[in-house]
């Protein structure tokens, strides 16, 4: 039996897990959170480093409180990106020190590959349509040939990012995403929105722009301009899978990253599903959020396949894309 350490911080959350091949064995995490504004890309890694060695500590306590010591570790995996490129940098040093040290092979894995390969476990989807949203990110995925295709994705911003921007804009705190989500469960009147989709792809910066222009030009209620904002951008999302799982003919479709933790966003996924005769799939919402627990069972995945990283090829990738990836753990 096989046992990974993980260790995450793209961002704003620095995780750090033990899996094995039955189970997540233990987590442990600590959260920098922006005094103001968003993710400020320095303070973040500076937060990571001050809190690393407390995040892995922890963590081990957890294994060992399981029966499992350091020493059982087979391999160290790590976000090689993408992400805020500090960040990648502070968790790769310490992989790579852990990997050293133990003497263990050292695993980069794919920030968005571990976020559909945790949902695929968790949930047992087998082939699923992939709806990845978080961020800094907002694509479908196909697994085909070797790799994930990303059929469609943002041409601008995330509808994370997007969310954040308009929830700075009203003065929220970070992240803005279930604020928002809070205050459109309470909107009642639909405010007219940009509504962009290009092909597979879409848009989300004028969707931005138009929130704020409901709100200080037309004088629109904040709930209703919040329930816009979602159902607008929603739909889209909703749009481009529906697409993607018809042009594949899918009848699986799994919902991976942060901004899955939307309900009204399941709510919409789930209707299109049902419509389509098609099983829907989302896994528990600590495991939508970024967590060491997704790099360590994609590090395990690529373990079993021999697919270790080098530390001469460890250096972080800030724009890691997924279509970049050979996948060695599919057939």
């Amino acid at each position: 039996m096989s046992l990974i350490l993980g260790l995450e911080g793209t961002a704003w959350n620095l995780s750090a897990a033990v899996v094995s091949e039955e189970k997540a064995i233990c987590e442990a995490e600590s959260t920098y959170k922006p005094s103001q504004g968003g993710i400020h890309p320095r303070e973040a890694a500076q937060h990571h480093a001050s809190e690393l060695k407390d995040v892995v500590s922890r963590t081990v306590s957890g294994a060992e409180a399981e029966g499992y010591s350091l020493k059982d570790l087979d391999a160290v995996a790590f976000s090689q990106g993408p992400g805020m490129g500090p960040c990648l940098r502070t968790v790769a040093t310490a992989a790579r020190t852990l990997s050293i040290a133990l003497k263990i092979p050292l695993i980069g894995v794919n920030h968005c590959l571990a976020h559909i390969e945790i949902g695929r476990w968790r949930c047992g989807a087998e082939d699923p349509v992939v709806l990845y949203v978080s961020g800094a990110n907002s694509q479908v995925l196909v697994y085909y040939s070797g790799k994930y295709r990303i059929l469609g994705e943002t041409l601008d911003i995330g509808i994370g990012n997007a969310l954040d921007k308009f929830a700075r804009h009203l003065g929220l705190s970070h992240p803005g995403g279930p604020k928002i989500e809070a205050l459109a469960s309470q909107g009642t009147k639909y405010v007219y929105m940009p509504y962009v989709v290009k092909g597979m792809d879409m848009s989300f910066s004028g969707l931005s722009t138009a929130a704020k222009d409901a709100l200080t030009v037309h004088k629109h209620k904040t709930e209703d301009v919040c329930y816009s904002f979602q159902e607008t951008a929603f739909a889209m999302l909703t749009e481009i899978t529906e697409r993607a799982m018809a042009h594949r003919g899918k009848t699986e479709m799994l919902l991976a990253g942060g901004v899955g933790a939307n309900r009204r966003l399941q709510q919409m996924l789930q209707t299109m599903c049902q419509d389509r005769g098609a099983r829907f799939f989302v896994p528990e919402t600590k495991y939508l959020g970024d967590n060491g627990t997704m790099i360590a069972y994609l590090g395990l995945l690529m373990l079993k396949t021999g697919n270790t990283t080098p530390i001469e090829n460890s250096m972080v990738n800030p724009n890691f894309r997924a279509d970049d990836v050979e996948v060695t753990w599919r057939d």
